[in-house]
């Protein structure tokens, strides 16, 4: 029994893992833009790295089996493209553009609207049940809705300091501060880089019939570094932006690809094809727990109390949403045991000794 339950627990492990390590790459990143590092190139190098790290440890733990696992077919090939396109490289770029723009702290809170803009995919294209005399349709319209004003508060409020503040008097008259171009087009960057992260979960889903998570990770940071290598090279032309001048750029481009990247894309691969992307999606606010706690201690970023407010906001919606999503698949699972009932005839007739079966199975 304790391997079974230790077998239970696995799936969250992972996505504890995952968004941890997800939280310090962030703070690492962060701090090697500061030092005028370019968040295009880090993507790149993050990306390189992650494949170069992933292809000796395909073939290790896999052996010839591992290598063989990499052939798909056309139609998963086209899907890992897709997802290595949104999901690996649009995702990346407009992420860490946000992150320059903005703080740790902005990222992590926009991260958890991915469930709720993957609801709204999911039930554009017919994969998500929508019945609108429903309660819980409606609860997980109102979560989302929920997300999109706190995002707006995020956006378009801070009001007075509450952590790491230089006034140690909090100016509560004021309501709305003048609004700052650039805050806002970090939020417009992560606003998209949600979106594409959110496809790229739907787009998993298939693909896990089609490739095991390990290959798909490959696949995924593979596809992803190709991509990435010639818009940047574009974006960036300049050689100089390719160096790596510090100690924390380098940490910054070999954690965030293995740890990052390789293990992270390999554990949400793997999560997905067991509990599916809504799973997954359940562990964003511990994300921005984890995130913002550690951008106050370790870069003395100021949190401001609309960004308290919109992350809370968005946190309840999350919930919201994920309510109406337990129920839904509570439901399915009650609908399947219903449909399927299991009936004893017993007949006093000694002509049932023929041998005629006493189980009918009959299907309603």
């Amino acid at each position: 029994m304790g391997a079974f339950s230790l077998e239970g627990y696995k799936p969250f492990m992972a996505m504890v893992t995952m968004h941890s390590i997800l939280a310090v790459m962030n703070l690492l990143a962060k701090a090697a833009f500061q030092q005028g590092f370019s968040s295009l190139v880090f993507v790149v190098y993050r990306q390189s790295i992650a494949t170069l790290a992933l292809l000796p440890a395909l073939f290790f733990l896999r052996g010839r089996s591992g290598v063989a696992g990499m052939s798909v077919s056309l139609r998963g090939f086209c899907l890992i493209f897709l997802a290595a396109l949104f999901g690996g490289t649009g995702n990346k770029i407009l992420h860490f553009l946000g992150l320059n723009l903005g703080n740790a702290s902005l990222v992590s809170a926009l991260s958890n609207l991915v469930p709720s803009t993957t609801f709204v995919m999911a039930a554009s294209v017919g994969l998500e049940n929508v019945q609108l005399r429903s309660l819980i349709t409606w609860a997980k319209i109102s979560g989302t809705l929920v997300c999109v004003g706190g995002t707006m508060i995020l956006t378009f409020y801070k009001g007075p300091r509450i952590l790491n503040s230089s006034n140690p008097y909090l100016n509560l008259g004021t309501a709305l501060d003048s609004v700052d171009y650039r805050w806002v087009l970090a939020v417009g960057c992560l606003l998209v880089s949600t979106s594409c992260w959110s496809l790229l979960l739907i787009l998993q889903v298939p693909i896990c019939k089609y490739v095991d998570p390990l290959p798909q990770a490959l696949w995924l940071c593979l596809l992803s570094s190709l991509q990435t290598a010639p818009i940047v090279f574009f974006l960036e032309p300049n050689l100089s932006a390719w160096k790596i001048n510090t100690v924390t750029e380098l940490w910054a481009c070999l954690f965030a690809g293995i740890f990052g990247s390789a293990v992270c894309f390999y554990l949400q691969s793997w999560c997905i094809s067991v509990r599916g992307p809504v799973y997954c999606a359940m562990f964003m606010p511990l994300y921005t727990l984890i995130t913002v706690v550690l951008a106050a201690i370790t870069l003395h970023e100021e949190l401001h109390i609309g960004s308290l407010i919109g992350a809370v906001a968005i946190i309840g919606g999350l919930y919201i949403v994920l309510w109406g999503k337990a129920e839904d698949s509570k439901r399915e699972r009650n609908h399947i045991v219903d449909a399927s009932e299991i009936t004893i005839s017993i007949d006093d007739n000694e002509d049932n000794i023929t041998g005629q079966p006493l189980l009918v199975n009959s299907t309603r």
